[in-house]
């Protein structure tokens, strides 16, 4: 299989989270009863009219800025024309010549370092209604709350030669979209959607093969399973002297292979021509700057500011930059305790472990970053040790925010006690009662300082400064 590589090419279809549809004023929501959020415009009555949304021009505007893409200044919409029964129109209004976004990349991870993912071209158009297949015995049934939701398809070059880097390309690109807050990249609900077009050919040929379409990937994981096995079928069809079908095929998630769908040998004819009941709309340079203007901090400098100026590792990076709240959660918590592994440990830690088990993001968590760094303060200062922070002053803080940290630590009798002859005592009534142990770590078993360390710790109920014990310990000890 080495004889052969890879050419993909994606596809991937954005949904932007404005509050109205593209080309009328029904609501976008996801979610309401069927047909419950549809007009006459929606619907593609006679004598209605679109009109174009601002909101969705902005978004789209920002994913390309965002992307290094050249920004169209005169955009038109065209009438794509294909008939289904979930596009009431019989037609969609996309864009054909002008799409708003050409150029930029994607760069992503790869066996030979940083690769760069050139895009083709973003353009807009209006989403289908949604077609339910298995919801009656005898019949299809139609949702056109979908129909006219905005959408924009995203496009990359042919220059993916594995599912791995086809992963990474989607979940940037999902990462973008949030971080910018114009889709929330849900693909399990259809807000992102991703085909891809993959082919084979000879290492080295620079002509492509025939391309093969695969819908239905509802997943990134999907995304990268779909193409390993569609790479392994034409290769080994190929090596066994078959002729490789242009067709569009669907991906059965349950068992990792794909299915053929239509064959794609004569291309569909979607007659495209300029849709006359809407006039182009033109981004000048003050919209531009706006939109600029507007633009947050995105991932890739969030990262490099993380670990070039804040000294944090690669792994801290790139899990705080996963997505947009816990990168401006730690942004804030680090400004309040100055210290930036600190407060890196603390969220990935014990936070991250409390969100994994309640299930929520940290959007939901209910300290904000200032009351967390009262908590942090009082651990760094040695009032009270890690320890005893974690396990009883965050979960009861966390069920009573409104309390003070250092109220619980007094509550509870946890404050670390640094009275050094009141620890010397300790740690000699502890020594005195285990003589054997004593001789063994003086024999050169320097292990069992945890032991007489953790019978100090018991002693004090918990109260003893830790590093003084051990410290303290040592110097009888040795």
């Amino acid at each position: 299989m080495q004889e052969f590589e890879a050419v993909i090419g994606l596809e991937i279809h954005i949904q932007l989270k404005t509050q109205s549809k593209a080309f009328c004023a029904d609501s976008a929501l996801y979610g309401e009863s069927p047909n419950t959020l549809v007009s006459a415009i929606s619907l593609g009555h006679p004598g209605t009219l679109p009109m174009h949304n601002i909101s969705a021009i902005e978004y789209a505007t920002k994913l390309g800025l965002a992307l290094h893409c050249n920004i169209t200044q005169l955009n038109g919409y065209a009438r794509k024309n294909y008939f289904y029964a979930d596009l009431p129109k019989g037609y969609q209004i996309s864009q054909d010549k002008t799409p708003i976004c050409t150029g930029g990349f994607v760069e992503i991870p790869s066996n030979n370092g940083n690769k760069k993912i050139t895009i083709t071209r973003i353009h807009m158009e209006e989403d289908s209604g949604k077609s339910m297949h298995d919801q009656d015995l005898y019949d299809s049934l139609i949702d056109y709350n979908r129909a006219g939701v905005p959408l924009v398809e995203l496009v990359s070059e042919p220059e993916i030669r594995s599912g791995e880097e086809a992963y990474h390309f989607v979940s940037e690109i999902r990462k973008l979209v949030r971080y910018l807050d114009i889709c929330d990249g849900n693909m399990e609900e259809g807000s992102m959607r991703c085909d891809a077009n993959i082919s084979i050919r000879p290492v080295g040929s620079q002509t492509f093969g025939t391309k093969v379409e695969v819908k239905n990937m509802n997943s990134m994981t999907n995304v990268k399973r779909a193409i390993e096995f569609e790479i392994k079928r034409q290769t080994e069809a190929v090596l066994a002297g078959e002729k490789i079908v242009s067709e569009t095929r669907s991906f059965n998630a349950a068992n990792g292979s794909t299915i053929s769908m239509r064959s794609k040998e004569e291309a569909q004819d979607y007659r495209y021509f300029p849709e006359p009941d809407l006039p182009p709309f033109i981004i000048n340079q003050e919209f531009l700057d706006k939109v600029k203007i507007s633009l947050p901090e995105l991932p890739k400098a969030l990262f490099e500011k993380f670990t070039q100026q804040l000294g944090l590792s690669d792994y801290d990076a790139q899990v705080l930059t996963e997505d947009r709240d816990t990168a401006a959660y730690f942004t804030e918590l680090y400004a309040q305790c100055k210290h930036a592994k600190t407060a890196a440990n603390w969220i990935l830690g014990p936070i991250k472990s409390w969100l994994n088990e309640q299930a929520k993001d940290i959007s939901l968590f209910p300290l904000n970053p200032t009351q967390l760094s009262k908590l942090i303060q009082l651990v760094m200062e040695n009032t009270i040790s890690h320890t005893a922070a974690v396990s009883v002053v965050l979960p009861e803080l966390i069920a009573n925010p409104s309390l003070e940290p250092i109220e619980i630590a007094t509550k509870n009798n946890i404050l670390q006690n640094t009275n050094s002859e009141e620890l010397e005592n300790w740690v000699l009534k502890v020594l005195e009662s285990m003589p054997e142990k004593v001789a063994e770590y003086q024999n050169g078993k320097k292990g069992l300082l945890g032991l007489f360390v953790g019978e100090v710790m018991k002693l004090s109920k918990g109260s003893a400064d830790p590093k003084k014990v051990n410290e303290i310990v040592r110097n009888k000890l040795d």
